[in-house]
């Protein structure tokens, strides 16, 4: 149970005494949530303690952001160590919160004296606290809590909706699936245009097979007579096709012959406005890829280098963001896409998928089937360092992308061919080399963070040698004890053979 209670309120840091006994916690639970809807009885639970109020709304959002992240600032600090008793190693102060994740951060902030619970009771009084604020905190006037959470709440979503303008990948995500969408639109609308418009020209479909292509000649052609002796549509038709005139020869020569059924007026007037909307699709769906080449290369260059921009954006878009992506692990990334034949594979303890969204990269389409599996283990670890730098670099770019995927193609010849590829660490110090500048000031980081594994490394081994020492000498210790016992054994025995001796004499 609690001694005292810590509430984070948008106008300030409340700490609050708790005057129920630890022994009354089981009885008292269902007491305490009666009495968090009355105040009378939740009064006589409670004792204000101290209100520390935020200086104003930046210092209000600037504390808010700390305690989502788990950090305890220098104003919540000061409140706790000027109002909680300090604790001893044997007694420590209770203290209950309503983030679990801030407890081990106020618990080394005020170094180990307290110890932060956030149970179901607890749980309950910060409830009953958040119910009765505006009359348990006296120094606050009717009406200020609810425009400081009004205004705090306005301040604390727009900083988590904040972005980059060339980091945003939301905009990936609702593209891509815009572009899965529009590729099965086209499909049955182009499917229902080829087959509406064959039965008035059935010889076009054999001869033009791509969508596009077809319906611009479908708002071209129209009645398949006007063909006949009309080199202005013939024209028309060789800029649709490319000018390859052996295409167009074989169209107005098929209309010729043609044995489709004539088409009224009123009937090829909706099937040209249904053409003319296949086409406006198709037009746009090409803008639409364009768009979201120019937005994965501004935001994942390396992932896009490496996998492509289709499939990076669909493992984007699977992973909810790019952060999110560059969390998972590489082995979860491999099946991102097969959950379904995951779970089914763990069900009925059969074989797990090999891969999942990366499989329609043009890697693993080019491996053998026994080789299938192993590279899209090594395509999925390169593929997560990719989202990783991509995530975390401040100018990304797509040098890395580059080599990972050189370093994929090297190890697709080594499991057709044998040859040896390049070693990661000569690929790596490739890629800072074309770097240049900003390669240099990514190795100062590594070498501060090799640095500082170092001494840690030097802290471990110091701990270990005197773990060491200390062990050689207890066994010394014990040794030297059990030398001197088998002394003392052997000449007890020594003294104790003569008086034997003179007793067998006498007998």
């Amino acid at each position: 149970m609690a001694d005292y209670v810590l509430f984070e309120e948008a106008t300030g840091y409340a700490l609050f005494k708790v005057r129920i006994q630890p022994e009354e916690v089981g009885a008292k639970l269902k007491e305490v949530q009666q009495g968090a809807n009355d105040l009378a009885l939740f009064g006589k639970m409670v004792e204000l303690v101290s209100f520390s109020p935020f200086k104003g709304a930046a210092h209000a959002l600037e504390n808010a952001n700390d305690i989502s992240e788990g950090i305890v600032n220098d104003h919540l600090k000061a409140l706790l160590e000027l109002n909680l008793p300090k604790g001893g190693k044997k007694s420590k102060v209770t203290l209950g919160i309503s983030d679990k994740n801030l407890g081990q951060s106020i618990k080394d902030a005020l170094d180990g004296g307290v110890e932060c619970v956030s149970t179901e009771v607890v749980q309950d009084l910060i409830r009953g606290i958040r119910t009765h604020g505006a009359k348990l905190l006296s120094q606050l006037k009717e009406g200020d809590i609810e425009a400081a959470q009004l205004g705090l709440g306005h301040a604390y979503s727009r900083g988590k909706v904040k972005f980059s303008v060339n980091k945003n990948d939301n905009h990936i995500i609702q593209a891509i699936a815009l572009l899965d969408q529009l590729d099965k639109d086209i499909n049955t609308f182009s499917m229902r245009v080829r087959e509406w418009y064959g039965w008035h020209f059935p010889e076009l479909l054999k001869i033009v097979t791509d969508p596009n292509t077809f319906a611009r000649l479908v708002l071209e052609i129209q009645d398949k007579n006007s063909l006949v002796d009309n080199d202005d549509k013939k024209d028309a038709i060789a800029r649709i096709v490319n000018d390859d005139q052996a295409i167009v020869d074989q169209i107005v020569e098929s209309a010729r012959r043609s044995m489709g059924q004539d088409i009224s007026e009123t009937d090829m007037e909706h099937v040209t406005m249904f053409a003319q909307r296949v086409a406006n699709i198709t037009e746009y769906r090409t803008k639409l890829f364009a768009y979201l080449t120019e937005r994965m290369h501004n935001v994942a260059p390396n992932l896009s280098e490496l996998i492509g921009e289709v499939v990076g954006a669909r493992l984007i878009s699977h992973a909810g963001s790019l952060t999110n992506l560059s969390k998972y692990p590489a082995s979860t990334l491999q099946i991102l896409g097969a959950e379904k034949a995951l779970f089914r594979a763990l069900k009925t303890k059969g074989n797990t998928p090999k891969y999942g969204l990366i499989y329609h990269s043009s890697f693993i389409g080019r491996a053998g089937m026994k080789n299938k599996g192993r590279i899209s283990r090594f395509l999925a670890n390169k593929c997560s360092i990719a989202s990783r730098l991509d995530n975390y670099a401040e100018k990304p770019s797509t040098v890395f992308g580059e080599i990972l995927k050189r370093q994929v193609e090297e190890r697709l010849a080594f499991y057709e061919s044998g040859v040896p590829p390049t070693k990661n660490s000569e690929a790596m110090k490739e890629a800072f080399a074309k770097l240049g500048d900003l390669a240099e000031d990514l190795v100062d980081e590594m070498d501060v963070d090799d640095d500082s594994e170092d001494e840690v490394k030097e802290e471990k081994k110091d701990k270990k040698d005197k773990k060491d020492k200390k062990e050689k000498k207890e066994k010394k210790e014990k040794k030297e004890k059990k030398e001197k016992k088998d002394k003392k054994r052997s000449k007890e025995d020594d003294d104790e053979s003569p008086k034997k001796k003179k007793k067998k004499s006498k007998d």
